[in-house]
């Protein structure tokens, strides 16, 4: 296929695909990977450097790090996955209809969508978090409720785009009805702007959730994420750096290499229509 040979033909974005496939096997199989049980704790061993017994040492409690990151990663990245799937189901759909109907909907939508972006991101996150309470849950959904308007407006301006095109137009003399319309001839050809937002609202997700743990807002005590392991040393950093620098070099990782697959997915796709 043309995508997929243009696409491996990306050595970055292969990279980066590689290492977020890492990242989600490491998560899956954390059990058998973690060479401690991530809450263990050993107040004899409090905040050790990197050792034979600790990779990168212990925390404050004792806990080993390697552990607390393998654990914190499936955090991590099943709370990006829920965000962002939370925003696809709020965003897309209503920004195809906004696109397809035009007119009063088109705007009253639109509008709307424009009066949550008016909002810095983070501090609507917070708002949304502080109203329903700290957990990671609700950071998910303030997050998910944050993003959606961004792939509103991404739908919207894919299928606004696409509905001037002839086989568009032949498709409604022919009695076509609007769903087969935009499930059959519009979501195929918005799939790159999409894919690429997809990717990008899922690396914006990882730092929100980062952002919000760090804050004491997400996932709260005993469990682990990224975010909340790197806040939780940041007091410690100078007697035991390890796992400052050990989450916020994941985070960073992570991120640029949703970043670079997004960039992969729309050289290889851009130009497909069907």
């Amino acid at each position: 296929m043309p995508i997929v040979r243009r696409f491996l033909q990306q050595r970055l974005a292969l990279l980066a695909t590689f290492f977020i496939l890492l990242v989600t096997v490491s998560a899956v199989l954390a059990p058998l990977l973690s060479p401690y049980p991530p809450e263990q704790t050993d107040l004899m061993a409090v905040l050790q450097g990197p050792n034979g017994a600790h990779l990168l040492g212990t925390d404050d409690l004792g806990r080993d790090v390697v552990s607390r990151l393998i654990y914190g990663g499936r955090t991590t990245l099943l709370a990006a996955l829920q965000a962002t799937l939370l925003a696809l189901v709020g965003g897309v759909p209503l920004g195809m209809f906004a696109g397809f109907a035009g007119g009063v909907a088109d705007t009253i939508l639109s509008r709307i969508a424009d009066a949550f972006m008016t909002f810095p991101p983070l501090l609507l996150a917070v708002i949304i978090v502080g109203l329903t309470g700290p957990g990671l849950e609700n950071a998910m959904l303030a997050i998910g409720v944050v993003f959606a308007p961004r792939l509103f407006r991404v739908s919207r301006a894919a299928v606004i785009g696409i509905m001037p095109e002839t086989y568009i137009k032949a498709a409604q003399t022919l009695g076509a009805s609007p769903v087969r319309i935009l499930v059959r001839n519009v979501l195929p050809n918005a799939l790159s702007p999409l894919l690429v937002q997809i990717s990008l609202t899922m690396a914006t997700a990882i730092l929100a959730e980062a952002s919000l743990s760090f804050l004491g807002l997400g996932v709260q005590p005993p469990e682990a994420s990224w975010g909340s392991i790197l806040g939780r040393s940041v007091p410690f950093m100078t007697s035991q750096p390890a796992a400052v620098l050990g989450s916020g070099a994941l985070i960073f990782a992570l991120v640029l290499s949703f970043n670079v697959l997004g960039d992969g997915l729309r050289d290889s796709i851009g130009r497909e229509r069907r």
